[in-house]
């Protein structure tokens, strides 16, 4: 009783005193950017440097930092626009899509690259690389069959030319996923072994063959850690030696179910099931795994074992693709910040990530340096630096300089333009 006379003389107040609301809602501000630092960040326009051969980057889905460092990014050669390939069919000098696996130095050179591996499973759709303590490279992939586009492509969500069915004109059964595997390759691009085969899948509770893998990391015991979500509706582990099964859950921690859930409405009871794709499934140095549970507009946390710990929200009215895509972590010791990547909303969200709390976000939508268009992967490297890939007619890799942290002053910072540039 108590608590609704509270409630009520609160709501009469608010309406007695409207113009007060604005007045708390500064102040709420003025407070938090008084009392809040966190990291900020600046955009660098010139990495990486220009890519040699008139090469250009297609959806680029796929980002990671190795021990030295250095950047590698993976795209998709095939999802270049027809005026965009020029020089492969020898009409004019530019241009032609990059190999599908490019390294790149902290100068922002490119050192490296290689492409498909003939002999062996090769993705119809790239998606996810990661680097792993022995330098081997492991690729992920969401295609479900040629020629058709994978869920949560541009075409999918209308804004491409293939057909909105992944299925359509696919050459394999309806349901079938090509891609039902993930690469294990050498730094020089040789083929070391894989996870599954092509057409393999079974759905989520098959213990030979991943289904649409969207990302690829190692947890602190070594176990390789897949988000297997865009054809699968789960977190599975493997044992990157054996390449063996070990374990997988889906949300809450429970089995994973492939049944067909209801269209996501942010008002409505949160899903006991992720949705497609379960986008990424970030290891932290404390032993917990932060799952993108991209759809449903959430974080969810567990321990190794699948012990499910909590589950955050995020921008919980966005639609369509989602906003939880990525995650990453600054570099001190404890880990003390996440960065989320928000494909849908275009910006970064910053977290203090014992408490879960949003401290504010930077970017913006838009194809100039420090924007995004299809934001998709974020990583930080040894300096604590933030790059960024994006997918749909993004098409690039972005690097944002780590500046230290600094007051919170807004909610939304904006783009992350130089403070010597302005």
């Amino acid at each position: 009783m108590k608590r609704n006379i509270c409630v009520g003389i609160g709501t009469v107040a608010l309406a007695a005193l409207l113009g007060t609301g604005s007045f708390f809602l500064a102040k709420r501000n003025v407070v938090h950017a008084a009392g809040v630092v966190a990291p900020h960040f600046e955009v660098d326009p010139f990495w990486p440097k220009p890519l040699p051969n008139h090469w250009v980057l297609g959806q680029t889905i796929g980002l990671a930092a190795d021990a030295n460092d250095n950047i590698w990014i993976v795209h998709r050669p095939g999802s270049l626009e027809f005026l965009e390939s020029r020089l492969t069919r020898n009409e004019a000098e530019c241009c032609t899509a990059a190999p599908d696996v490019l390294e790149f130095n902290p100068a922002g050179d490119v050192i490296r690259h290689w492409g498909k591996v003939e002999g062996h499973d090769w993705p119809t759709s790239n998606h996810g690389i990661t680097v792993d303590s022995k330098g081997n490279v492991w690729l992920g992939a969401n295609g479900p069959g040629q020629p058709g586009p994978p869920p949560g492509s541009a075409a999918q969500f209308g804004r491409g030319q293939a057909p909105a069915n992944p299925d359509a004109t696919s050459t394999v059964p309806k349901g079938t996923w090509h891609d039902s595997f993930i690469l294990k390759m050498s730094q020089d691009g040789q083929f070391l072994g894989e996870i599954g085969h092509a057409n393999g899948s079974k759905g989520s509770l098959d213990n030979d063959n991943v289904r649409g893998v969207a990302t690829i990391r190692f947890d602190n015991a070594g176990e390789l850690i897949a988000a297997d979500g865009y054809g699968n509706h789960r977190v599975s582990v493997w044992d990157p030696d054996t390449l063996k099964f070990k374990r997988a859950w889906g949300a809450y921690g429970k089995p994973p179910s492939d049944d067909t859930l209801p269209p996501y409405k942010p008002d409505g009871p949160p899903a006991q099931q992720f949705r497609n794709p379960v986008h990424c499934a970030q290891p932290s140095v404390d032993n917990l795994l932060y799952v993108c549970d991209r759809v449903n507009d959430r974080i969810q946390i567990f321990h190794p074992d699948g012990t499910f710990v909590k589950e955050v929200f995020v921008a919980k009215n966005t639609l369509n693709e989602g906003s939880v895509w990525e995650i990453a972590f600054s570099r001190d010791p404890q880990q003390k910040y996440l960065y989320l990547s928000d494909g849908a909303n275009a910006k970064i969200h910053v977290f203090d990530r014992a408490s879960m709390e949003e401290l504010y976000s930077f970017g913006d939508g838009g194809r100039q340096p420090g924007q995004w268009y299809g934001l998709h992967s974020i990583i930080t490297d040894s300096k604590g630096n933030i790059y960024t890939t994006e997918t749909y007619r993004g098409q690039r890799v972005q690097k944002f300089i780590y500046k230290g942290l600094a007051p919170v002053t807004k909610n939304n910072e904006g783009v992350a333009w130089p403070a010597n540039k302005k």
